[in-house]
């Protein structure tokens, strides 16, 4: 009998059985090399065109519902195919499991317009590790929502754009030495040197491989932030030097609830932090220099990215639908051999 499946629904169903075999195997290592998913591009499409928000997950409290309304409107103005998440996807302690309701209070519940629909591909942030870290990674969650994809760490592969996501909060020092209060869910990153060391050398060595056109990293901790978290000096230390060596274009994170652009004058990578999905700080910026800060904005809001070949558009809106910021990136097509 003679079947097809629409473009949507055909990349919904690799991206179900790609996640659910690398779940099913021991997704708590990563001596394998990461998980890599394909997502490509909508017919009559030239631009990669998604969102990006972070710091969220807060049953619709604190503008989740409202930041979600203007992401819906403006994901249908630009015909988006997936959102990213930056991390610290349920506050205040993850999932308790994969029965917890806060999945749908948090998630399934409050993204509910027709344009976000897609695929959301997500990190762990620290409030994440906080609860059942095994919860958000099962395949389980997807079967209740099919938009939902989650790893620890993996490789996005699109037409234009490879996406290297990155599992940061092991690599802070702080949530090991003085944890306070919180308990956090370490089961899968331990022994935690070798784990640390195992994924640097996958992510060095998935962008030292990269012939993609544009390379952008996703993770939940900043590099660069004049935000009260301020800079991860763990990731200064460790990971920035595998982005310059590598020639990355962007850095995308969220732990600053802020929007935020930052240009590294020498290396020239772009950091865009994307923390406004719901609680925000007021008025906690630290001291940059201008010719770096692009954009600061204390308050909720998102990004959306629309990538060619060749050129890059990034706007910022507020929780209102406001454009606060709009930056462009152009790279030239290398001539035919």
């Amino acid at each position: 009998m003679a079947w097809c499946l629409n473009q949507h629904m055909l990349s919904s169903v690799i991206i179900a059985v790609s996640v659910l075999l690398c779940l099913l195997s021991n997704h708590s290592s990563i001596a394998e090399k990461l998980p890599r998913f394909e997502h490509h591009l909508k017919p009559q499409q030239q631009s990669l065109n998604f969102l990006v928000v972070g710091d969220w997950g807060r049953k619709g409290n604190y503008n989740q519902s409202l930041v979600a309304h203007q992401m819906g409107i403006v994901g249908k103005n630009l015909n988006i195919e997936f959102v990213v998440s930056t991390g610290d996807n349920f506050y205040d302690d993850g999932l308790k499991g994969v029965d917890d309701p806060a999945f749908y209070e948090s998630f399934v519940d409050i993204y509910t317009a027709p344009s976000l629909q897609q695929i959301w591909y997500n990190v762990l942030g620290n409030h994440d590790y906080r609860g059942d870290v095994e919860a958000q990674l099962s395949p389980i969650l997807r079967q209740k929502d099919n938009r939902w994809v989650c790893l620890r760490s993996f490789i996005l592969d699109t037409d234009n754009v490879e996406f290297f996501f990155v599992d940061t909060t092991p690599f802070v020092e702080e949530y090991f030495t003085d944890p306070g209060k919180h308990t956090y869910d370490w089961k899968g990153v331990l022994p935690l040197e070798s784990y640390r060391a195992e994924l640097l050398k996958e992510v060095d060595s998935a962008l030292v491989q990269s012939t993609a056109k544009w390379k952008i990293v996703v993770a939940h901790h900043p590099i660069k932030s004049a935000g009260p978290h301020g800079n991860t000096q763990e990731l200064e230390e460790q990971l920035l030097p595998i982005l310059k060596s590598n020639n990355v274009d962007a850095y995308i994170n969220g732990h600053d609830h802020c929007l935020e652009h930052i240009i590294d004058k020498e290396s020239g990578i772009h950091f865009f932090t994307s923390g406004g999905g719901s609680k925000t700080w007021g008025g906690d910026i630290k001291p940059w220099d201008p010719k770096e800060l692009k954009l600061y904005h204390d308050g909720q809001g998102f990004v959306s990215m629309q990538i060619s070949k060749t050129n890059a558009s990034i706007v910022f809106y507020d929780v209102f639908g406001k454009v606060l910021h709009t930056w462009s990136m152009s790279k030239k097509l290398k001539e035919a051999a």
